[in-house]
């Protein structure tokens, strides 16, 4: 009988352990989608908010999961993202092309943020990387998401949609482009355009407060985008506004992207954007 009682009270213990554990919280959902490899590690494509989004997985995932978000012309000049893939980060991608960071473009940016943060882990604060266009659409997130951004890698990027596609400087500009981007925005003409007062160049003072540094590539013959009227004007005010701001020159460069030894980027990057152990 005291042996049975034992028994029975050795369960109701065991019981009592077994429910009063937390609940493990349940393994973030694969992406759906196509499943491909690129350079040797996997792609996940899918849709996100009605747009062509890409996610590529490291082999193995570093601590606090942090990812890169790179905007437009996706797979050219890699080395960044493969060397970040190598460490252990995501690469993340979503189409806004056609929509040159305006609010649209916004909005599909943040779909897939609370996509990647809330549905699949992802660290809160990812490092943001645009060339030439892209320039748009990570400065204009990064401005309306101050909170949600570790740092901002913008290479011959476009700060001022003036400069190109609008021409109205020392650029080329592109008749084609201009006339997207009257569209995306909403413009009745391009006067509306030309006196629109939210470009990056002009609303840098959020960022500087916020304290989100920022490294810029640019070949100084670029007349594609002159970086007399994009990143040299960012960097000016936003030095003056206390904000940290990093310029690499290519002499005598034109519109190129990219390093030959991408190490300074791969280390500013690495150096801002990976989260803080708990």
């Amino acid at each position: 009988m005291r042996n049975t009682l034992i028994t029975v009270l050795l369960i109701a213990l065991s019981l009592t352990f077994i429910t009063a554990r937390p609940a493990r919280a349940a393994e973030p959902a694969e992406f759906e989608g196509k499943t491909s490899n690129w350079n040797g590690y996997t792609m996940y494509q899918f849709q996100c908010d009605d747009r062509d989004a890409i996610v590529v997985a490291p082999k193995q995932v570093a601590p606090g999961k942090p990812w890169i978000w790179r905007a437009r012309f996706w797979g050219h000049r890699p080395e960044v993202d493969l060397a970040l893939l190598a460490k252990g980060w995501h690469v993340v991608y979503i189409d806004v092309a056609n929509l040159y960071g305006c609010e649209q473009a916004v909005e599909h940016w943040n779909a897939m943020y609370e996509e990647l943060v809330d549905n699949h882990g992802f660290a809160k604060r990812p490092a943001l990387e645009g060339m030439s266009r892209g320039g748009l659409i990570i400065f204009n997130w990064a401005i309306a998401n101050l909170d949600k951004v570790a740092c901002i890698y913008a290479d011959a990027p476009v700060c001022d949609f003036k400069s190109w596609p609008g021409g109205y400087g020392k650029g080329k500009g592109s008749e084609t482009d201009w006339k997207r981007l009257l569209l995306a925005y909403g413009f009745a003409d391009e006067q509306e355009a030309l006196k629109y007062p939210h470009n990056p160049v002009d609303s840098l003072a959020p960022l500087a407060a916020a304290g989100i540094p920022l490294i810029h590539v640019v070949g100084d013959a670029d007349d594609v985008v002159p970086p007399a009227e994009n990143t040299l004007l960012v960097e000016k005010r936003y030095k003056d506004m206390g904000g940290e701001i990093t310029v690499i020159h290519k002499p005598g460069v034109g519109h190129k992207h990219g390093l030959d030894d991408p190490k300074p980027l791969i280390d500013f990057i690495v150096k801002y954007a990976t989260p803080k152990a708990p």
